[in-house]
């Protein structure tokens, strides 16, 4: 009899030993791959229906309406003005005035067109016109401040560069976004991670805590051995209970990220689980660090707007230098009182050098402060800018270098983590054995598990914080991660 139970307890235990290496096996086993959530899909989402990177999006929209906006100033202006006065059966005036005035980019000039029609008994010799009116063809040029750039051109010139800093904005700000969003799917991956390890081991200790218990009431075991086998049971329960609570909080966290097309917030599928953690870790060589340094240097989003910001300053300090000089305009327009040619007109009052009018007028403010302490304020602020792109390009460097390092120092202590959980299997596996053979105890069995249950635990935390470090090396050096 006592053979028998022998032999039923040897079989009882070499299935447990074999549960154990499915058990722990079975962690970094891949699932259903209907069920995997991966970062592109995370990526697909974020990028398309995210409301942040849709505003994001709107800063460049915003820069080019006001490009729009400063064109404005260069398009024809039609007016005209119609006055007449009638008293006493006598007509005291009637006037009418019209212009097309179109600004000319070269120059900062304005073509003039226009017809008078300035009649009356009392209309101001002056401004008299012939009955049938008025009409000439002019341009207005400023030869002083305003030749090389005038306060429209500023506008424009400086609006378009405006367009490139927004872009610059538009690209940091989805990077941002990113950046979480990719710390977030990571520390839902460690939760899952660890809450599919502490399942697993509650399973196990249930399962030792069953087959102790028989053998204690078979006699082959002490009663202390299911107390204490029982004890680990609830440990371990408490523990997934905790690990519960974080991996819902997480999987909301990654929901917090993902919307429709039709911009409702959507919700992680129950089903859906993170990549594998034998899929989640990414060499990064110190080739591709050179290239992100490159690719920092030329077109870092923070260092694009702070060039862009500088060239601005550059234009502002230009049209600065224009206000130093005196204002002279000088305008000028052929005359005529030809309507159409099919009627006789005498050649005096035909459009030609004889008949025009010339005007200038200048002003020069004798101290010119107003304009020497702008132009003074802006060298300040292009100075202090210039120490900015100074310091966040060496900034941005420093901080690719560092997050590369700590990657570095993540994938060698992983190699070294997993080559430890290798021989930490090894120890359980040989315990067990050792267990049926009376040569050791329950208690070295629950330690040695628990200890490769927090070797694995410590494998998945060095995996989040290598991943973590990753993406923050795609943000230090202002790439979006792909």
């Amino acid at each position: 009899m006592n053979m028998t139970i022998r032999r039923v307890m040897l079989a009882l235990w070499l299935s447990l030993l074999l549960f154990v290496q499915s058990v722990f096996a079975s962690v970094t086993s891949v699932p259903d791959s209907t069920k995997i959530f991966s970062i592109a899909d995370l990526r697909e989402l974020v990028m398309q229906n995210n409301p942040v990177v849709k505003q994001a999006g709107l800063l460049s929209d915003a820069a080019r309406a006001r490009v729009t906006q400063a064109l404005g100033s260069f398009d024809p202006n039609l007016k005209a003005s119609f006055d007449q006065k009638q008293f006493g059966g006598k007509n005291y005036y009637n006037h009418w005035t019209s212009e097309l005035k179109v600004p000319l980019w070269l120059a900062g000039a304005d073509l003039k067109i226009g017809f008078d029609r300035n009649v009356g008994s009392y209309t101001n010799p002056e401004t008299t016109t012939p009955l049938t009116g008025l009409g000439g063809v002019g341009i207005s040029v400023p030869i002083g401040q305003g030749l090389l750039i005038d306060a429209r051109r500023n506008t424009l010139r400086q609006s378009r560069v405006m367009v490139a800093y927004a872009e610059a904005e538009r690209v940091n700000e989805i990077n941002k976004v990113w950046f979480q969003a990719v710390k977030d799917y990571w520390n839902w991956f460690y939760a899952h991670q660890q809450y599919q390890l502490i399942r697993r081991g509650v399973e196990l200790a249930t399962t030792r805590y069953t087959a102790t218990r028989n053998q204690a009431l078979l006699g082959e075991k002490p009663a202390i051995d299911s107390v204490e086998a029982f004890i680990t049971v609830q440990e371990r329960s408490i523990q997934l209970a905790k690990i519960e609570i974080e991996i819902q909080n997480s999987r909301l966290l990654v929901s917090n990220h993902i919307w429709d097309e039709k911009g409702n917030p959507l919700e992680l599928p129950e089903d859906a689980v993170p990549v594998n953690a034998d899929s989640a870790v990414a060499i990064v060589s110190a080739n591709h660090l050179d290239d992100l340094l490159n690719r920092a240097e030329d077109n870092h989003p923070k260092l694009q707007m702070l060039r862009n910001k500088g060239v601005q300053l550059a234009i502002e300090r230009n049209y600065l230098r224009e206000m130093l000089k005196p204002k002279l305009n000088v305008s000028g327009s052929l005359l005529t009182t030809r309507r159409d040619f099919n009627s006789y007109v005498p050649d005096y009052y035909d459009i030609g050098w004889n008949n025009y009018k010339v005007g200038f007028d200048f002003s020069f403010p004798l101290f010119l402060r107003s304009a020497r302490g702008k132009l003074s304020e802006i060298k300040v602020k292009q100075m202090d800018l210039n120490l900015d792109v100074q310091n966040e390009a060496r900034t941005i460097q420093t901080n690719i270098r560092s997050s590369f390092n700590n990657l570095k120092a993540y994938q060698a202590q992983l190699t070294i983590q997993t080559q430890s959980i290798v021989n930490q299997k090894f120890l359980v596996r040989g315990e067990l054995q050792k267990f049926d053979l009376g040569e050791s105890t329950l208690f070295l069995i629950n330690s040695r598990e628990s200890k490769l249950i927090d070797m694995m635990m410590k494998q998945a935390e060095l995996v989040t914080k290598y991943q973590q470090a990753l993406a923050d090396l795609y943000y230090e050096a202002g790439v979006n991660q792909d």
